[in-house]
C-alpha cells in the first residue's frame, strides 16, 4: 500500500494527512495558519518519517498552478499577511523529493468529489466553498479547470439585494460575491456570527439571493453536471432549498434539463465526502502526481 501525503492549506488552518490511492485517510492533523515559518515547520514535522511517495497540495489563493511558470507552486497575491509570494511547493521539495501536484483547495475538493464523492461517475462538476472566503473549482472532462491561471469564481459581480446597504468587505472589489456573501460579510453586516443567527433570520434569504445569482452564471457558462456546496456557511442547511428556489426562478426555464427542474435537490448538494472533501482532494492531487497523468500540475 503506497502512502500519499496531502495538505489542505487553508487561510485559517492547515490540515495534513496520509492517505491511500483509493481515498482512505489513514492519519490527519491540523495546525493554525500562522506565519509560513511556524506553519510550515509543523507541516514538515508531520510528514517526516512517514514514507510518503507523493504529495498533493490544495491551497488557498490566489496561487500559480501552471507548470513552467516562473512562480509555479507559489501562493501569490493573497491578502493573507506574510503569505504573499510564498513558494510552498519549493519549500516542501526541499524536505521531500517526491512527485507533487499543486492546485487551489477548491479545485482539489472538486477533484476529490469527482473521484470519490458526490460527482463520482460524472464527467464534470463544480465545488464551491462558502466560508471565510468564497472560492470555486471545476472538473471538466475529468480535468481540473485552468486557463491563464485558475478560476476565481468567488469574485464575480452580483446584483445588490434591494434591501442591502452593506458596502462589501472584499479588499480588492468591495461588493463582489465574496465581499457580499462570505462569512465575514454576514458577520459584519449583522454584527453577529452567522452561526448565531436563527434559521429564519432574513440574513439567509439575502445570502441565498447572492449565491443563486452566482450559480446561475456558473450554470450558463460551464454547465456542470453537479454543483457541490461546502464550507462553514453552507452548514446552514436551510440555505440549500432557498438557493435552489431562487436559481430556478432566475433561470426562468431558459435551460431545459431535468436536473434544473424536477431534480434540483440532487443537482445542488452538500459534499459527498463531508468535511473531508478538501483533504481527500489533496489525496487525489497526490494520486495524479504519482501517476504522472497528462495535464496534472506535476513536478
Amino acid at each position: 500500500m503506497r502512502k500519499l501525503g496531502a495538505i489542505e492549506a487553508g487561510g485559517t488552518k492547515f490540515v495534513c494527512g496520509i492517505g491511500t490511492e483509493d481515498g482512505q485517510i489513514l492519519e490527519r492533523a491540523s495546525f493554525p495558519t500562522e506565519t509560513p515559518e511556524i506553519t510550515m515547520q509543523n507541516v514538515v514535522s508531520f510528514f517526516e518519517g512517514k514514507g510518503i511517495e507523493a504529495l498533493g497540495i490544495g491551497s488557498f489563493g490566489p496561487i500559480d498552478p501552471i507548470p513552467g511558470s516562473p512562480t509555479y507552486g507559489y501562493i501569490t497575491t493573497t491578502p493573507k499577511p506574510h503569505w504573499g509570494q510564498f513558494d510552498i511547493v519549493g519549500h516542501m521539495k526541499q524536505h521531500f523529493p517526491v512527485p507533487m501536484s499543486f492546485d487551489t483547495d477548491v479545485n482539489g475538493a472538486a477533484l476529490g468529489e469527482y473521484t470519490w464523492g458526490a460527482a463520482r461517475g460524472l464527467d464534470s462538476c463544480m465545488y464551491i466553498t462558502v466560508g471565510t472566503g468564497i472560492g470555486a473549482g471545476a472538473v471538466v472532462d475529468g480535468k481540473m479547470l485552468h486557463g491563464l491561471s485558475h478560476p476565481e469564481m468567488g469574485h464575480i459581480l452580483v446584483r445588490r439585494h434591494p434591501e442591502d446597504t452593506f458596502e462589501g468587505f472584499c479588499p480588492y472589489h468591495g461588493d463582489c460575491l465574496e465581499g457580499m456573501a462570505a462569512g465575514p460579510a454576514i458577520e459584519k453586516r449583522w454584527q453577529v456570527k452567522g452561526s448565531e443567527l436563527t434559521p429564519d433570520h432574513p440574513a439567509w434569504e439575502m445570502e441565498a439571493y447572492y449565491l443563486a445569482q452566482a450559480l446561475m452564471s456558473y450554470v450558463l457558462i460551464l454547465s456542470p453536471q453537479k454543483i457541490i456546496m461546502g464550507g462553514g456557511v453552507m452548514k446552514q442547511e436551510q440555505l440549500f432549498p432557498l438557493i435552489r428556489q431562487k436559481l430556478q426562478k432566475l433561470l426562468n426555464g431558459y435551460v431545459q434539463h431535468p436536473s434544473l427542474q424536477e431534480n434540483l435537490d440532487q443537482y445542488i448538494v452538500s459534499p459527498g465526502l463531508g468535511d473531508n472533501a478538501g483533504l481527500c482532494g489533496a489525496i487525489a492531487l497526490a494520486k495524479l502526481a504519482l501517476e504522472g497523468e497528462e495535464g496534472a500540475a506535476v513536478v
